[in-house]
């Protein structure tokens, strides 16, 4: 990453140095400085419109439940009976309905009845819960309703209608709740994160972003300190909870802060721009594989294998068998298959003059082939060790007019920069994160106090 005079420079203050004050309070710390992501020129930092304090309406309640009997005399059958069941691993939706004893003949009724909607009965997974009405009869029990949780935040309602079954795919309440989190880098920006109860997931987005920018191999230092602002999702039905998206995040890298925030356009994309409102994204990643030490650099190295000096043209990131490969950035794939010493190797091409390759992959994605387009960030393949290679890493390049180049001194503009109207919005939404962050890090100095 370049340090250059060029870069804006700015210090830890307002509610960033409270945020971090907080915690090393609670560490028994001496109180630093918090990141200040902007010159005091820049925008100010609102509650924003888009962070609505929310309001759940929960979904109408299934009937009540009953203890579920044996099968009883006609006399005596009860009301419906309701029951949680938990797919266990092989199941499939006619076994579990068997299992509680409805019918086979039913239960083949039911899981065609679902294939023909929105959800496939064949793809239950180990763990997921089906809430099932039951209906006492005199063979047993039939099915009077069941519910099942399509995704986090969707669940698909199946009702006895007659002697057919009504669908209704049903939005449930998300409640998003906002946390803050800062610290100071001492082994990896991972750890350090985790410890302060950031979600691993979020962790590596915020790396993924941050690597236009940063070679984690060389910048980070320890001592750099980090705030992240991000959002805990929870669906209050059922309990479930996930993390929610980053809303800002600064990384302090000896002086220097690299910022950003996210930001919903018009349209409803949704991207990440420095305070400035320059994107994130450049024309290509620096690096396409997550959690990945460089074992090897651009440049005249003694080969492994061959055993002389020799012009390495990439760089090789060491990591597990497996591990996913992403496309440096959107393109056409030129090549994707067998290809001599580089073994398994894709070839990307972004434009009239830029090309990315990855090799010695040990697969490739599903449908990954010549003419196919491909995403920036989409997975391409997956490290491996075919070819000349000495143990699973990628090597990737990146090619200017068919050579070869150092992927990481390779210069690139920046591919958006907001105006008019999209950037007075920008600095709305920069001003909500703002008093959101402020409120967090006072409750949370507060709380450091009492």
């Amino acid at each position: 990453m370049s340090r250059d005079a060029s870069r804006p420079r700015s210090t830890f203050t307002g509610w960033r140095r409270a945020a971090l004050a907080a915690a090393l309070l609670l560490a028994g710390g001496a109180a630093l400085a918090l990141l200040r992501p902007f010159d005091a020129s820049g925008p100010g930092w609102p509650v924003s419109p888009a962070l609505p304090e929310p309001v759940v309406a929960p979904p109408a309640d299934l009937p009540a439940a009953m203890v579920p009997p044996a099968r009883l005399p006609p006399r005596h059958l009860p009301a419906r009976i309701h029951r949680v069941v938990e797919v266990a691993r092989g199941d499939t939706l006619v076994t579990v309905l068997q299992r509680v004893g409805v019918g086979r003949a039913e239960a083949h009724e039911v899981a065609t009845r679902l294939v023909r909607g929105p959800f496939d009965p064949r793809v239950l997974r180990p763990g997921q819960a089906l809430e099932l009405e039951l209906e006492p009869v005199r063979e047993g029990v039939r099915l009077a309703g069941l519910s099942i949780a399509v995704d986090f935040a969707r669940e698909l309602r199946l009702v006895r209608d007659g002697d057919d079954y009504a669908l209704e795919q049903v939005e449930l309440p998300v409640v998003r709740r906002p946390q803050l989190a800062t610290g100071t880098v001492e082994d990896s920006l991972f750890l350090a994160a985790t410890a302060q109860g950031v979600p691993a997931a979020l962790v590596m987005e915020l790396v993924r972003l941050l690597s236009w920018d940063v070679d984690f191999q060389r910048d980070l230092q320890p001592g750099d300190r980090f705030v992240i602002l991000y959002e805990e999702e929870e669906q209050p039905d059922r309990g479930d909870r996930r993390p929610g998206g980053i809303l800002y995040a600064a990384l302090g890298l000896s002086g220097q802060t690299l910022a950003f925030y996210r930001f919903e356009h018009a349209d409803g994309r949704v991207d990440y721009y420095d305070p400035q409102g320059r994107s994130l994204r450049k024309s290509l990643l620096r690096t396409p594989v997550d959690g990945a030490r460089i074992s090897s650099r651009f440049g005249l190295r003694h080969h492994p294998i061959l055993g002389y000096t020799k012009m390495h043209k990439g760089i090789d990131f060491a990591a597990p068998t497996g591990t996913p490969v992403y496309a440096a950035g959107d393109g056409v794939v030129e090549f994707a298959g067998r290809n001599g010493s580089y073994g398994n190797y894709v070839r990307i091409r972004h434009n009239g003059e830029y090309k990315t390759a990855y090799a010695h992959l040990s697969r490739f994605a599903k449908g990954i082939r010549r003419g196919v387009r491909v995403r920036q960030g989409q997975v391409i393949g997956y490290v491996g060790s075919t070819g000349r290679s000495t143990g699973p890493h990628l090597h990737y390049e990146i090619l200017v007019g068919d050579r070869q180049v150092n992927p990481l001194s390779v210069r690139q503009p920046s591919s958006e920069k907001l105006a008019g109207a999209e950037l007075e919005r920008f600095r709305r939404t920069v001003a909500a994160i703002d008093a959101l962050g402020e409120r967090l890090a006072r409750s949370s100095l507060v709380a450091s106090r009492e």
